[in-house]
């Protein structure tokens, strides 16, 4: 990055975590603006350049993982089936998250203590997921090469693998656990257990009917 993006990435990344102490401290819903950016000693201006509102302090740094995952799906392996590549591809986000520095490490954990405690974001977050879902359900039937408006594998696929991830989470956020490390091996354990139960080559290209 050029000296002008480290600099715009500062700014931002001071923002979020200014605002995920100030949401755990005080609460999401009682957090403003106004407090996020005197904690950082910028203008409300500069908070809008990086966010287009106060829950996407919390959910923007969500969706980039999402993103992750969505353009690692697509450069997996054209032998693997479709099952394999979107385990895989969410593994690549699972362990970029395992492997971050410690401002990451500590970034995540305070992230996912505000998501699970803060029903308008768990709300949030799960429209976010719906859009997510449409673009991996778009890269899944291309694997398949089947239409999703006919064949409902790749919606059946996604939405499987989607629901396991959020039982994880869950898991984790009803005992507490909120370290990475622990996140993630829970996450692939729930998503591993649903992808066990599946058939094995329903998602095959060319099975008939698209049924099990």
């Amino acid at each position: 990055m050029t000296l002008r993006e480290r600099k715009k990435q500062r700014t931002r990344l001071a923002l979020i975590d200014a605002a995920l102490d100030l949401f755990l401290a005080k609460g999401y819903d009682v957090t403003t603006i106004d407090e996020i950016v005197a904690a950082v000693d910028v203008s409300q201006r500069t908070f809008f350049r990086y966010f287009a509102a106060k829950e996407d302090v919390a959910l923007g740094f969500m969706a980039e993982y999402d993103g992750i995952m969505v353009d690692t799906l697509a450069v997996r392996p054209a032998e693997e089936s479709p099952s394999t590549a979107l385990y895989e591809a969410m593994r690549v986000v699972l362990h970029a998250i395992e492997e971050g520095d410690a401002e990451e490490t500590a970034r995540f954990r305070k992230l996912r203590q505000v998501i699970e405690t803060t029903p308008a974001l768990v709300a949030g977050q799960m429209a976010q997921s719906g859009t997510t879902e449409k673009l991996l359900v778009k890269e899944i039937a291309r694997r398949q090469g089947t239409d999703p408006e006919t064949d409902l594998r790749p919606q059946l696929l996604v939405a499987i693998h989607m629901a396991a991830v959020r039982v994880g989470f869950e898991d984790c956020a009803r005992h507490d656990v909120f370290e990475p490390r622990a996140v993630v091996t829970r996450v692939e354990e729930s998503v591993a257990l649903a992808l066990a139960a599946l058939k094995d080559g329903w998602d095959a290209p060319g099975t008939a009917g698209g049924s099990r």
